[in-house]
């Protein structure tokens, strides 16, 4: 085809894919949001309960394992009940070491959410306790890790006396609602982009870049060149909005059972880089300790599972 022929279909290809991806942000939205909104309600109420005060005695030598105070646990239930925004509200309050801020932030940037984020990746292609599993797993061994290069990580700290008092439900009901209304905006206006800019790319050609271009970083993590697009939206938005590009894609067959349960995995453990790097930025965290850590335990979940099927495959063939 001639480059004037290539110009003036660019429009029509241009139209083609907007429109497409609007449809399908849409509704992809709409199935998101269904798992939102019960599932925040209900961490909302679990918190306004007090329950996850109980629970945080649960944690103690959890947190001794780590190397963190028994404190600790207190901003990583709330992260893996409700929201990483709410765990960092917690933090900010408590006087916590940059030490023990560096370990809970990479904590809970892998283990968050855990209840709708697990539901998301089940329903783009991981079992949800597998997902869970290996989300806390990795956590877990990240954070411990990480800690030997740390000194004095297990300091005591104590609670302030506003952290006991029970918020009225109805402010707790107020704030939920107002959460949840800012959070499936930004959901809409995340996925809309993401599929619209998806679908536009394939319609003009230029998908084969991206996928050239993080190939080398995919074998890296163990993943088909095939998965870049799909990995790198998750990477840089998060599970919620890299789900509707997966379950997209696992439409088409681009990949295989196995290859999708990989990419889970990766993106399980390292996704929202960027918007989490910002936030912990606030807090005076160093962006390696969150990256690098991560990075690392993704791939070395991913090769694991490899070596497993590998194996498993082995015995059963003798």
């Amino acid at each position: 085809m001639t480059l004037f022929g290539k110009m003036s279909e660019f429009p029509t290809r241009l139209q083609t894919g907007i429109r497409t991806g609007v449809k399908k942000g849409w509704s992809s939205f709409v199935w998101i949001c269904k798992i939102i909104v019960p599932v925040s309600f209900i961490a909302a109420l679990i918190q306004w309960s007090g329950w996850l005060n109980q629970l945080d005695f649960l944690l103690h030598p959890l947190m001794s394992v780590i190397n963190l105070p028994a404190a600790a646990a207190l901003p990583i239930i709330v992260a893996m009940t409700v929201n990483l925004y709410a765990a960092i509200a917690i933090m900010v309050v408590l006087p916590f070491t940059i030490e023990q801020i560096i370990l809970i932030a990479l904590f809970i940037s892998i283990a968050h959410m855990l209840i709708v984020e697990g539901i998301v990746q089940h329903k783009s292609g991981l079992n949800v306790i597998k997902a869970t599993s290996v989300r806390i797993g990795a956590a877990v061994l990240s954070v411990f890790v990480v800690s030997q290069f740390l000194t004095d990580t297990r300091q005591s700290i104590s609670l302030p006396a506003s952290l006991a008092t029970q918020t009225p439900f109805i402010e707790v009901l107020k704030n939920w609602a107002i959460e949840t209304l800012r959070l499936c905006g930004r959901v809409l206006v995340i996925i809309v982009l993401v599929m619209t800019a998806l679908h536009s790319s394939e319609s003009l050609g230029w998908i084969n870049y991206l996928v050239k271009f993080f190939r080398p970083l995919m074998k890296i993590l163990g993943l088909p060149g095939r998965a870049a697009t799909m990995w790198v939206t998750a990477a840089g938005f998060g599970l919620l909005y890299g789900s509707a590009v997966i379950m997209e894609e696992a439409k088409k067959g681009a990949l295989t059972e196995e290859e999708l349960e990989n990419l889970q995995i990766s993106i399980g453990i390292n996704h929202s880089i960027v918007e989490e790097v910002a936030l912990f930025l606030a807090l005076e965290v160093n962006p390696l300790w969150l990256l690098i850590p991560r990075f690392v335990t993704a791939t070395i979940a991913v090769q694991a599972l490899c070596v497993t099927r590998y194996l498993k495959r082995k015995l059963l063939s003798t």
